[in-house]
Parts: structure tokens; C-alpha cells; sequence
């Protein structure tokens, strides 16, 4: 039997909860009965309209008479490109930096901590339109680009570098997905006790076999100069150049610190317990350090790569169209306020709760368990 206690607690929360709906519902009605007295149209209709919007870069296929929801698709692919380079570029780059302040090297200490402060204490909006106003200034002309690795050149214009490509049809597709599945399927059986010398020669085989037969022929399209411009090749704009060079400088600094910080919490007997092995202290970090300190430094490094997306929505001050970048021009032209604002919450709100799920469900599975 509920203790009165209990039962006051319940009320009051049910109370509560009801007002709460009670309040959100009067102020929808309210809203669209002030927008339908207005005139102002209110629905998701308009999003299989033609959009009109034009996009200077785009990750998919796009055309400007295409419908608004696939404007949306293609800045919200252009979002989740950008966030994940910078998220896989910030997290090297963290860990190198991170492990690197430690070191008894004075000058590769210095410059590391100078990084990271500078990252740490710098608005990243300041940083983007910084490097963006470099490039009409530091680079040449595209008539006399530099050359700084081969196939790369670096002008005015952005970056040029070769595109890689597979060549495969769909047949070809469905049987690299079967040897993805395998290997999948050999993993899972390893990880519930199966013996690895019996799954990983099979694995190996039928994925080599089902490559194979897939017939898959990589090209490699290098640019080259034809007098005004490059042909061929991957170009780099200098927008998304500089958030993507921005971003990952930003973030680089705070993943650094949490890289320190794990470093740092990993008790100075589990690297004696490595020197007395004979490990020299590239593999203690390797093997004994870093695997013991991924259980500090998920949680820290979630936020901040779920603050990677939420900066890239900086990429509108230089100019790349990201998800809220077409957002704001699909509010303007189709003056759906309401929905678009819906729409951003809903997205960024998605992803944000997935990249945390993630990391909560691998921080799960690298916990210790206690019994």
C-alpha cells in the first residue's frame, strides 16, 4: 500500500504533468488560430514544392526544381559530412596533440599548449572568418597554384585534390554487402566465444571471394591544369575548406585536454608495470594507457562532438550551405516559420540524441563491471 507520502508526491507530479500539457495545448490552438485569422498558411505541404533554392555545393545530386524536402536532405548530408570529418580529423589530431603535451620535449610541449590554448580560448566564429579572409590573401592565383603534394594544389580558388572512385554495378554492390555481412556475422561469433582460428580464415576468404567476384575497379581521377582551370580531380572550396580546417583546429584543442586528462588519470604503477615488462612507451601507451583511459574520456568527448554539429552551423557565416543554412532560405522563400523552426529542432535534436546514444552504448560496453 502507497505510504501517504508517496501518494501526495504522485499527485502533485500528475498535477503538474497536466498543467504542463494543459499550457502547451492552449498555446498551439492559440498560435494557429492568431495564424489562421492572419492568413498565414500552416502545414508540411509546401515541402514537395519546387524549392527554387540554389546550392553551390552539394554532397547528392541536386537542381533547383527539385522539392523543398530534398533541398533539406541535401544541406542536412552536407551538415553530416562537414561534422564527420572534422569529428575523425579533431580526434587524431586530439589524441597527437593530447599525448604530446606530456612530453618531456620542451619545444613540442609549448607549441602543443599554445595550440590548445589558443583553440580553448578563441570564439570559433572569430577563427572561421580569420582563415577565411586568408585566402585571397596567402594563396596564388589558379593559374599559379601550389603544388604542395602531387595531384594537390592550393590557389585562391580552394583545393584541388584526386577523386577516388569504384566502379561496380549492382550485382557487384549486393556482394560486397554479403562480405560486410559475413565479416559482421564472424565478429559477433568471435565475440561469443568462438574460436577466432576456426572464424577469421573463413571470414577472410569469403570476403576476398565476394570482392572478388564483384569485379569493383578503383580509379583515381587526378586534376590536371588546362590553361584557365583544373579538370578533373576533387575540388575543395574555400568554404568548405575553412570550416572544415576551422572546426578541426577548434575542436582539436579540447579534445586534446581530455586526451591529457586521461593520460593523466591512469596511476603512474600501470606504466611501471609496462617498464618492467621491457615495453618501451609507445606500445605501454598503446596497449595498458589508452585502452584504460577510453573510460574517462567518452562522456567528455561526446559533448564535444556533439558540439562539433552544433558548431557547424557556423559554416553560414562563410558561406557553405549547410542543413541551417538551407533552413533559413526555405523559411524566407516559402514563409513556413513555424515548420522550418520545427524542422531544425527536430533534426539537430535527432542528431545529437543519436551520437549520444552511441557513445553511451559503447561507453556500456568498455565499462568495468562490478559484482
Amino acid at each position: 500500500m502507497l505510504s501517504d507520502a508517496k501518494t501526495r508526491s504522485i499527485i502533485i507530479q500528475a498535477a503538474l504533468a497536466t498543467a504542463f500539457l494543459a499550457f502547451a495545448a492552449l498555446l498551439v490552438s492559440t498560435t494557429f488560430a492568431n495564424l489562421e485569422a492572419r492568413g498565414i498558411p500552416i502545414g508540411f505541404d509546401f515541402l514537395s514544392m519546387p524549392s527554387r533554392i540554389v546550392i553551390s555545393e552539394a554532397i547528392l545530386t541536386y537542381k533547383s526544381r527539385d522539392p523543398y524536402y530534398w533541398a533539406i536532405v541535401v544541406g542536412l548530408t552536407n551538415t553530416v559530412f562537414i561534422s564527420t570529418l572534422v569529428i575523425v580529423f579533431s580526434s587524431i589530431l586530439g589524441l597527437i596533440v593530447g599525448i604530446t603535451r606530456l612530453s618531456s620535449n620542451p619545444l613540442a610541449a609549448s607549441t602543443c599548449r599554445v595550440w590548445v590554448e589558443l583553440a580553448r580560448n578563441s570564439p570559433p566564429i572569430v577563427l572561421l572568418i580569420f582563415l577565411y579572409s586568408l585566402w585571397w590573401k596567402m594563396l596564388p592565383p589558379v593559374g599559379e597554384a601550389l603544388n604542395p603534394l602531387p595531384g594537390v594544389y592550393a590557389s585562391m580558388r580552394g583545393f584541388v585534390v584526386p577523386a577516388v572512385g569504384i566502379d561496380v554495378g549492382m550485382t557487384g554492390l549486393l556482394m560486397i554487402l554479403c562480405a560486410i555481412a559475413f565479416a559482421i556475422a564472424g565478429w559477433i561469433a568471435v565475440r561469443k566465444g568462438w574460436s577466432p582460428k576456426a572464424v577469421v580464415p573463413s571470414v577472410l576468404a569469403v570476403s576476398a571471394a565476394g570482392v572478388w567476384l564483384a569485379d569493383a575497379r578503383f580509379t583515381i581521377d587526378w586534376p590536371v591544369f588546362t590553361g584557365s582551370n583544373f579538370e578533373g580531380g576533387k575540388e575543395l572550396t574555400p568554404e568548405l575548406s575553412t570550416i572544415l580546417i576551422g572546426l578541426t583546429l577548434y575542436t582539436t584543442g579540447f579534445v586534446a585536454e581530455i586526451v591529457r586528462g586521461g593520460v593523466l588519470s591512469i596511476g603512474r604503477g600501470q606504466w611501471d608495470a609496462g617498464h618492467s615488462l621491457g615495453l618501451p612507451r609507445g606500445k605501454i601507451l598503446r596497449l595498458i594507457v589508452i585502452p584504460q583511459m577510453l573510460r574517462v574520456i567518452v562522456p567528455p568527448l561526446n559533448s564535444q562532438y556533439i558540439n562539433v554539429v552544433k558548431n557547424s552551423t557556423l559554416a553560414i557565416a562563410v558561406g557553405y550551405p549547410d542543413f541551417l543554412a538551407v533552413m533559413n532560405t526555405t523559411i524566407s522563400k516559402s514563409s513556413h516559420s513555424i515548420e522550418g523552426v520545427f524542422i531544425i529542432l527536430g533534426v539537430y535534436l535527432a542528431l545529437n540524441l543519436t551520437m549520444s546514444g552511441a557513445a553511451n552504448w559503447y561507453n556500456r560496453r568498455i565499462a568495468i563491471v562490478e559484482r
